[in-house]
């Protein structure tokens, strides 16, 4: 990567200061008696590494440590990472590593998840350092590839259409066409079309599935390295992929911000968006944040998204609502699901949007509505949502929600009614970004940024302080909550100056909570829109728009 190109290309220019901040937190972190950084995730000592000696090689890069010292240090690691590689034909889990690494890395067991990805990224650092490397690592590297391709752990169907199959996929193309293994080649071509075939047609059944959506990126960023240049079909076949994927992106960017509902969300993604480092080399329109909770190959591999894509994440000038479609794959079911519909609202202050059908999900991490603020600089969350708690939550982790939540979205409004049943939690878990907050006995108002929200409830709260939120706890169920954001210049615009103007305007707008003989909410929002909310049986609801139900006729894939 040349100085020159660096300079004048604003996506190189972004890795390089990734490989460089990455390389310096390697250089300073002490090594354990292992000779790892790192026993929770084996992939980790793989990634710093990969920068360590990324920019120890790089003379264009200005780093404060000695060259020839941090090379040694970085090819000691990736050695030591990659003997720990399970290299014994005919054992369970062959040409794997193990995940965990405690107590001793050498004993710990080979789990299936670690060379999903990270067999790819090696191929590709093998490929593109190689000849830098010193002899014993060179050799270290041509074997584990050689282990990767003869364990078969890509040779499996599409089925699920979700992040493993991804990688499965782009895995096939690599070491396909690594190996000169045409049969494994024209499998990966095929599982290819028949993925972006599905996600085109019915969409991706990992709704905002956050890390997991970077792994599809990176495996597809991957594999079209290492495309055969005269494969122009392939070549062809992965950038419709990766167009896809950044189109999909792009629809819930807001400054390094994943707006609306997730099938999945880690602590790194909610309720704060950390997880950044693809979109800031992709986007740059925001502050990277110090934190980097997995750093992968952002600094590596790059596809620049489509000049379309671009714009849509880019430009939130006028408020703009998306309204997409997908089903989700239960491999236990034949029948086909029923359609999810997902809603966005995005404006440049700030964005809102979730899920209105309510589904299980994996580990139950999913995300069902919020508001987003975009990355700027602030320390702390940069989510605003409400949910019941459900299977896997506990107290300082506001995730895992139950199913009980009906809800209504309506550009910069949110509705929800918790019809929870007797023995179930009776509380509600809000999450509220750090800012300046009024309190009254049913309402919160405040300021974020250049943002006010209003937020009503069907009963009292309670406040804590978290490290990165403030917590809100609503005792006594069935209730519900009423959101509404207005930016700061939108509101100037109605004369309006000043968090306690804001309050005086919209306190007069407070919604009607029924609780007791039914459970319903009515709402007339800032702009004098009419919206009603009411909670039927079993688990489903009736939204309202100004006395006309909600319809999905113009929701699509």
């Amino acid at each position: 990567m040349g100085e020159l190109q660096k300079n004048h290309n604003p996506y190189k220019k972004r890795q390089a200061e990734l490989i460089l901040k990455i390389a310096l937190v390697a250089d300073s972190k002490p090594l354990l008696a292992s000779g790892l950084w790192f026993h929770d995730d084996v992939r980790n000592n793989f990634y710093y590494a990969s920068y360590l000696f990324a920019a120890a090689v790089d003379s264009s890069l200005e780093i404060p440590f000695d060259r020839e010292d941090a090379k040694k240090k970085a090819e000691n690691v990736l050695l030591e990472t990659l003997m720990l590689q399970n290299r014994q034909p005919g054992t369970a889990l062959y040409g794997h590593w193990p995940l965990g690494l405690n107590p001793d890395p050498r004993e710990a067991t080979p789990h299936e998840l670690p060379v999903e990805i990270m067999g790819s990224l090696m191929a590709y650092f093998h490929r593109e350092y190689g000849k830098l490397m010193n002899t014993d690592l060179r050799v270290a590297f041509d074997t584990a590839m050689e282990h990767i391709y003869r364990s078969d752990f890509f040779r499996k169907p599409v089925v699920t259409y979700g992040h493993h199959e991804a990688k499965y996929t782009a895995a096939k193309l690599i070491f396909g066409g690594m190996f000169k293994d045409e049969g494994l080649l024209e499998d990966g071509r095929q599982c290819l079309k028949q993925t972006l075939e599905h996600i085109r047609s019915k969409g991706m059944p990992e709704y905002g599935s956050l890390p997991w959506f970077w792994h599809w990126v990176q495996a597809f960023t991957c594999a079209l390295e290492f495309a055969d240049g005269e494969d122009k079909d392939l070549q062809s076949s992965l950038r419709e992929m990766l167009d896809y994927l950044w189109k999909e992106r792009s629809q819930f960017y807001l400054k390094g911000a994943w707006v609306g509902a997730h099938s999945r969300g880690w602590p790194h993604d909610v309720p704060g968006d950390v997880n950044v480092l693809h979109d800031y080399v992709q986007f740059g329109d925001f502050k990277l944040p110090e934190a980097m909770p997995r750093t992968e190959y952002a600094g590596f591999l790059f596809y620049e998204a489509p000049e379309e894509a671009r714009v849509t994440a880019l430009n939130h000038r006028i408020p703009v609502e998306f309204k997409k479609m997908t089903e989700k794959v239960v491999p236990s079911d034949p029948n086909r699901q029923p359609q999810l519909h997902s809603y966005a609202y995005m404006t440049e202050e700030f964005a809102a949007g979730g899920m209105w059908e309510r589904v299980e999900e994996f580990d139950n991490e999913q995300l069902r509505w919020a508001f987003s603020l975009p990355l700027s600089g602030r320390e702390g969350a940069n989510q605003l949502y409400f949910f019941h708690p459900g299977q896997g939550y506990h107290e300082g982790d506001p995730r895992h929600q139950s199913r009980y939540a009906e809800v209504l979205y309506h550009q910069n409004v949110v509705m929800a009614l918790y019809p929870v049943p007797v023995g179930e939690p009776n509380q509600l878990i809000g999450v509220l970004p750090k800012g300046k907050w009024l309190q009254q006995p049913t309402a919160l108002y405040g300021q974020v940024d250049n943002v006010y929200f209003a937020i009503f409830l069907s009963h009292p709260y309670e406040l804590t302080e978290r490290a990165k939120y403030i917590e809100v706890t609503v005792e006594g169920m069935p209730g519900g909550v009423v959101i509404e954001a207005v930016s700061v210049k939108d509101a100037v615009g109605l004369g309006i100056e000043g968090l306690d103007a804001f309050v005086e305007a919209i306190n007069q707008k407070a919604p009607k909570f029924e609780t007791e003989n039914s459970l319903e909410v009515q709402y007339t929002a800032f702009d004098g829109e009419q919206l009603q909310l009411n909670f039927l049986d079993k688990e489903s609801s009736q939204a309202w728009l100004n006395g006309t139900r909600f319809s999905f006729n113009n929701y699509s894939v």
